[in-house]
C-alpha cells in the first residue's frame, strides 16, 4: 500500500519539475503507440520505427531521417515478370499443350503437335477446301488483286520522279459533338457542337522524320516437327550411375586454391571410363614361368633325391667296411687267444 493513499489531500498545489517531465514523457509515449497501429509516428519519435507498408506513408514521399530502402506508394521497386503461359482449354475440355509449340507464331500458322496431325485424311468430293469457287469469287479476287498490283507500281513510279506533287487528302468529316458539362458557364451556353476534321496536307519535299533502314527481326520459322515422346518411365540406379558426369578439374592449374579430394581428382582423370585392355602375352608369359618353375621343382627334387642315393651308398660302403674291419679285428683277437692257450696248455 502506498504512502499517498493513507494520507489526506494537499490543500494547497506544489509544482514539482520532475513530475511534470515525467507526465509528458508518458503522453509522448501514448501519442507515438497510437500513431504507430495506424500511421507514422510524429517527428522527432521515429526512432527505431521503420515504413513497411503503403500505408506507413500515408499518401507522402519517403522519410529522410530513416536509412532503410523505402518505396513509397510502391515507386522505384522491381515489378515481378513472368513469361509464364495462361492455361487454355480445347473443346472437350483438355488442356492445349501445345500452345508452348505456337508461342511465338501468328495465330493463323499451322502448327502441327498432336498425334493425329501425322496420320493422313481422308479427302472427300464434298469438302469446302477441294470445291472450285464460282465466278463471283474469282472476278472479286481478281479486281482485289488488280487494286494491290496497281498500288505497288504507282508508289513506285512515283517515288522514283524527281518532282512530286502533293497528295490529295481525304473529304473533310463532321463531328456532332456533345459536352458533359452543360449549363450558361461551359461552352458558351451551346448544347451540342459540330466539328469540322480535314486531313492535314503533307509537305511533298519534307524529308522523312522518322528512320525506316533500321533492321527488323526475321519472321518466326517455319512450324517445329512434332516430337514424339514415349511414356515416361522410372530411371534405374544403373541409369542414374551412367548419366553421372564428372566435374572439369585440371591438373594443371587451380586459380582459385580449391582443396580438391582425390577421389574427384580421379573420377575427372577419366580412368574409370576406360575398358582395361590386358595383352595375351601376359598370360603366355604367366603360363611359361609355371612350367618353368614347375620343372625346376622337379630338377631340384631329382636331383636331391640322387645325393640322397649317394650318400646313402657311401653311408652303406662305409658301414660295410668299418663291419669288416670288425670282424677282421675281432677274428685276429679270437686266433691270437687260441695261440696263447695252447701254449701254456701243460704237456700230457
Amino acid at each position: 500500500m502506498a504512502l499517498s493513499s493513507v494520507l489526506p489531500a494537499p490543500v494547497q498545489n506544489v509544482y514539482d519539475r520532475d513530475d511534470e517531465e515525467a507526465e509528458k514523457r508518458f503522453q509522448t509515449m501514448t501519442v507515438a503507440t497510437v500513431a504507430s497501429a495506424g500511421a507514422a509516428p510524429p517527428y522527432g519519435h521515429r526512432k527505431g520505427w521503420v515504413p513497411r507498408k503503403t500505408e506507413d506513408f500515408v499518401d507522402g514521399g519517403a522519410f529522410p531521417e530513416i536509412p532503410v530502402a523505402q518505396y513509397p506508394l510502391g515507386m522505384a521497386q522491381k515489378q515481378k515478370s513472368s513469361n509464364a503461359l495462361a492455361l487454355q482449354l480445347d473443346a472437350e475440355g483438355k488442356i492445349k499443350y501445345d500452345a508452348i509449340a505456337r508461342q511465338g507464331h501468328g495465330k493463323d500458322k499451322v502448327v502441327y503437335s498432336r498425334f493425329s496431325d501425322l496420320l493422313p485424311k481422308e479427302m472427300t468430293e464434298d469438302e469446302e477446301s477441294l470445291i472450285r469457287p464460282d465466278d463471283e469469287v474469282v472476278k472479286e479476287t481478281t479486281e482485289r488483286t488488280k487494286e494491290a498490283l496497281e498500288m505497288l507500281v504507282c508508289n513506285k513510279i512515283s517515288a522514283a520522279m524527281p518532282i512530286r506533287r502533293a497528295e490529295n487528302t481525304g473529304p473533310a468529316q463532321y463531328i456532332r459533338y456533345t459536352p458533359s458539362q452543360q449549363g450558361e458557364g461551359f461552352n458558351s451556353g451551346a448544347k451540342q457542337r459540330i466539328i469540322r476534321m480535314v486531313e492535314a496536307q503533307k509537305d511533298p519535299m519534307e524529308p522523312p522524320r522518322f528512320k525506316v533502314n533500321k533492321k527488323i527481326p526475321q519472321a518466326p520459322p517455319s512450324p517445329p516437327a512434332p516430337v514424339m515422346h514415349s511414356p515416361t518411365r522410372k530411371v534405374t540406379v544403373k541409369e542414374q550411375q551412367e548419366w553421372k558426369i564428372p566435374p572439369c578439374i585440371s591438373n594443371w592449374k587451380n586459380a582459385k586454391g580449391y582443396t580438391i579430394p582425390l577421389d574427384k581428382r580421379l573420377a575427372a582423370d577419366g580412368r574409370g571410363l576406360q575398358s582395361v585392355h590386358i595383352n595375351e602375352n601376359f598370360a603366355k608369359l604367366a603360363e611359361a614361368l609355371y612350367i618353368a618353375d614347375r620343372k625346376a621343382r622337379e630338377s631340384v627334387e631329382l636331383r636331391a633325391q640322387v645325393e640322397k642315393r649317394l650318400a646313402q651308398k657311401d653311408k652303406d660302403k662305409k658301414e660295410e667296411n668299418l663291419r669288416q674291419l670288425a670282424q677282421k679285428a675281432r677274428e685276429e683277437r679270437a686266433g691270437l687267444r687260441t695261440a696263447k692257450q695252447g701254449e701254456t696248455a701243460p704237456p700230457e
